[in-house]
């Protein structure tokens, strides 16, 4: 029988075939294959027991992609969400969360949740900052359920990977998109502005026919592993337009003159924060020790 992993949790994979979950067992041979199945996995299941619902994985079928960080299967969109208050944005961590997924080629939409806390002036500066990045970017508020059509709208007919750091709503964004599954929402610490992680498993969530969620575990950093300091700006899209107008080849665009990416600063098609964040992500790849 075949059908897909909706969860994981130690050892034990959640299978869903139709409107039945088996609880699944993975044969050694992934062990010695050194092949760990994933949520978002399509496998094949043999049947242990049809009344207490177990089975054990047969086969993982060949995946779309597979994603390290978070660790997910067959996924089409990443969705990092962010708050727009409360706690404030971190640019920087979101921007090295759109680096990973570039890195892994996956496409992104960038949602600012807890729009009802902040002024059309906020929003019109976060939105400035990606505007020429190619990233859809969303405001939503769960709890004024404002936003929540057009970013269906974005989600529909895909398996989406749902990110970000805790705190800013992603549990509740999640409740108010479907009603099959309650996910556990959390309080924003007052002194130190940082949620409760509520989420401590990926998991894959039917929103409709077709429609997938993954909640991932929130973050609070990102380090960038597997990639050099030179790789960095083919994963900063907002840089390739202008990139041809550097004089010299190979160039940086941290230290060096004549740069059109710099030029494109000055000019403000490229975003003050966006390139500050890169110049710091480029230094950090720098600092990496090679083994």
């Amino acid at each position: 029988m075949r059908g897909r992993i909706v969860r994981g949790i130690a050892g034990f994979y959640y299978v869903q075939t139709g409107s039945r979950i088996y609880e699944c067992k993975a044969k050694g041979i992934f062990r010695k294959d050194k092949k760990k199945p994933l949520p978002g996995d399509y496998v094949e299941i043999d049947i242990l027991d049809e009344v207490s619902l177990t089975a054990n994985i047969s086969a993982i079928l060949p995946r779309t992609n597979e994603l390290i960080r978070p660790a997910v299967a067959n996924v089409d969109l990443a969705l990092v969400i962010m708050a727009a208050a409360s706690p404030a944005p971190n640019l920087n961590l979101l921007d090295r969360f759109l680096v990973t997924m570039e890195q892994q080629r996956v496409n992104c939409c960038v949602c600012f949740n807890k729009q009802d806390l902040v002024d059309e002036q906020t929003k019109d500066r976060l939105r400035e900052s990606y505007r020429n990045t190619g990233y859809p970017v969303l405001f939503t508020s769960a709890r004024q359920e404002e936003g929540l059509l057009e970013l269906r709208k974005v989600l529909s007919g895909r398996t989406t990977t749902v990110a970000g750091p805790s705190g800013v709503g992603k549990s509740s964004l999640i409740n108010c998109l479907q009603s099959h599954t309650s996910m556990e929402t959390g309080e924003i610490s007052s002194k130190i502005e940082r949620g409760k992680h509520t989420t401590r498993h990926s998991e894959l969530i039917c929103v409709s026919e077709g429609t997938y969620i993954v909640d991932t575990p929130g973050f609070s950093s990102i380090e960038l592993y597997g990639m050099e300091k030179e790789e960095l700006q083919d994963y900063f899209p907002d840089f390739a337009p202008w990139e041809p107008e550097c004089r010299f080849a190979g160039c940086a665009h941290v230290k060096e003159r004549d740069c059109g990416v710099k030029r494109a600063l000055e000019r403000g098609e490229i975003s003050a924060s966006r390139y500050e964040n890169y110049c710091q992500l480029y230094e950090e790849l720098k600092g990496h020790r090679k083994y």
